[in-house]
């Protein structure tokens, strides 16, 4: 019996050193050559890994493995499926919303909301993170665990330089097929593939007309993990203690100061990484809103929907309601007559917080924010 675990990680730390990443795939290819001869001896070989490096022959001779990856028969394989986590972990539940003084159900909804999600097939259960959910029972806490070791850098940065719309992660608009998520070779570092085997992404549905894959962040452990990881990529100096974090953004719209947020939304577009194109500098604009405003949390909700149209931001906190229109190269008043003319305010007309109507006008040429108008 022969068990391999974690078989691509010599493979997938050296993807930027391609000489020593081919070294390693002779080596490894020398390997599980060597198996196929040992087939009256051998009963069973077990082979895990985040890529199947399919089309670098690393496992052209050992011709009689079968691929599980997307099969529904082992969909829960690789995590704890709801039934497990009711069968195995009853005292461990209890001991966690009693610490947390929450109720039994209570618990349960923030564990899934935190650690469940993952799903390897479109029919399949799916499964928590076993090693965060462990974590989270030990320290008998709802923490940040899969994120430790930290986001492989050459993944940020390989967003930032394809472009990749960070829009897409929770609008549900990342699609695959079947070759993307099951035959990726890791030769060409494209992003989706990348996200969806190092579980950044996860299956959410399927087009079987199509033969088409929707792909989405599994839970929020990974999506404000990812996030905050990302933010660095694009406004380098937006780390704690700068004034340009998400947490003083956060205590000034907790505390309806709508002139300090202004100030930071200011400086944290004056501090956009530098590039000399305007088509990634505008997209970098669109990544850096999109981020801050997701990363707040709190009732926020990018591009909100209403029966005249949308709104690009809403944040709600206990005592306020803001409303954000965007404006790139055209005037703040625009923005606040295109809420005015559009009803945007009018769903939360019967709210008895105080709401704000923001507008704010962003100069691509100068890198500056210039226009900012609110409405009570």
């Amino acid at each position: 019996m022969i068990l391999v675990d974690e078989y691509d990680k010599p493979l997938l730390d050296l993807v930027e050193k391609p000489e020593l990443q081919e070294h390693n795939k002779e080596v490894f290819k020398g390997f599980f050559s060597t198996l196929k001869s040992f087939d009256e001896y051998i009963q069973f070989i077990f082979i895990t890994g985040v890529s199947k490096f399919h089309k670098v022959s690393i496992f052209s001779d050992l011709n009689q493995l079968t691929d599980i990856s997307l099969s529904k028969q082992y969909a829960g394989i690789c995590g704890i499926t709801d039934a497990e986590l009711g069968q195995y972990f009853g005292e461990n539940i209890a001991e966690l919303a009693r610490e947390q003084e929450i109720s039994r159900e209570e618990c349960m909804t923030e564990l899934k909301k935190a650690y469940d999600g993952y799903r390897f097939h479109p029919d399949g259960v799916r499964v928590y993170n076993p090693y965060s959910l462990l974590n989270a029972f030990f320290d008998r806490e709802f923490g940040s665990y899969w994120f430790a070791t930290g986001t492989p850098t050459f993944l940020i940065r390989k967003l930032r330089e394809n472009c990749f719309d960070v829009r897409k992660f929770t609008d549900q608009t990342i699609y695959a097929n079947e070759s993307v998520l099951k035959d990726y070779t890791g030769d060409i570092l494209e992003p989706v593939p990348l996200l969806y085997q190092t579980g950044y992404l996860t299956i959410e549905d399927y087009d079987k007309q199509r033969k088409r894959y929707t792909l989405c962040f599994p839970n929020e452990e990974v999506k404000y993990g990812f996030l905050e990881n990302l933010m660095p990529s694009y406004v380098p100096k937006a780390i704690a203690g700068t004034g340009l974090d998400v947490f003083t953004l956060d205590d000034y719209i907790e505390n309806g100061k709508v002139d300090r947020i202004r100030d930071v939304l200011t400086a944290l577009f004056a501090n956009i990484a530098y590039t000399q194109d305007a088509d990634p500098f505008e997209h970098y604009f669109q990544s850096v809103i999109y981020i801050v405003f997701t990363l707040l949390g709190k009732y926020t909700v990018c591009e909100m929907h209403t029966y005249s149209g949308r709104i690009d931001c809403r944040v709600q906190t206990n005592d306020y309601i803001y409303l954000f229109e965007f404006k790139r190269d055209d005037s703040a008043e625009a923005a606040l007559a295109q809420i005015d003319s559009r009803d945007y305010a009018l769903p939360f007309i019967a709210d008895s917080r105080k709401l704000f109507k923001i507008d704010v006008s962003f100069d691509s040429a100068t890198r500056k924010l210039v226009g900012w108008k609110v409405a009570e």
